[in-house]
């Protein structure tokens, strides 16, 4: 374990939320290629707030080394992004005359299970590939589910982890507590 005042390694690309926020990312900028006119603004609003719900765990996850209300903000941002994202896949659903997956459907079910097998980006594109674009929304948008749940997951566990713990603050007063009784 690193005892250093400030880890070297976050270990953020070890985080199944994060993981999964990179499918969603990968997904999404294949959904918006094919279906969506790279001239339309929610073309770029989609790729964005995808990018945004990835690459917020990543800073969320470094600035937890020195402050954890920092860290879990951006954790929290992340959750907002993928939020606004699973917003425009339903829109999209809604507009083009499709249906939404319910919770209880068999396509539902079957996502959330493969969603729960699997978490590298080339085997939901292999099998997207083939689908619909009311499909690949659907797909997306178990994905998000998932990816929402791993991260309120996380940031409990993580606050839990400051309540009993501290954080860097407390770290840096007992590492210093620390080298004076060695003097």
């Amino acid at each position: 374990m690193d005892q250093r005042l400030i880890p070297r390694n976050t270990n953020y690309k070890d985080l199944l939320c994060y993981k999964k926020s990179m499918v969603v990312y990968d997904l999404t900028y294949l959904f918006c290629s094919r279906y969506i006119d790279p001239k339309d603004r929610t073309h770029d609003q989609m790729v964005q707030a995808a990018r945004s719900g990835k690459q917020n765990i990543v800073e969320g996850c470094i600035d937890m080394a020195t402050s954890t209300a920092s860290g879990l903000m951006l954790l929290n941002v992340a959750r907002g992004s993928l939020r606004e994202l699973l917003e425009d896949y339903n829109d999209y659903i809604r507009v083009k005359g499709g249906e939404v997956w319910s919770v209880s459907s068999e396509e539902f079910k079957a996502m959330q299970r493969m969603g729960r097998q699997h978490s590298d980006s080339q085997h939901f594109i292999g099998i997207a590939q083939s689908r619909s674009d009311i499909t690949v929304a659907n797909m997306v948008i178990v994905l998000i589910k998932q990816c929402d749940y791993l991260l309120y997951n996380l940031i409990e566990a993580l606050t839990k982890k400051f309540t009993s713990e501290g954080g860097f603050k407390e770290r840096m007063y007992h590492a210093r507590v620390e080298k004076r009784g060695k003097e």
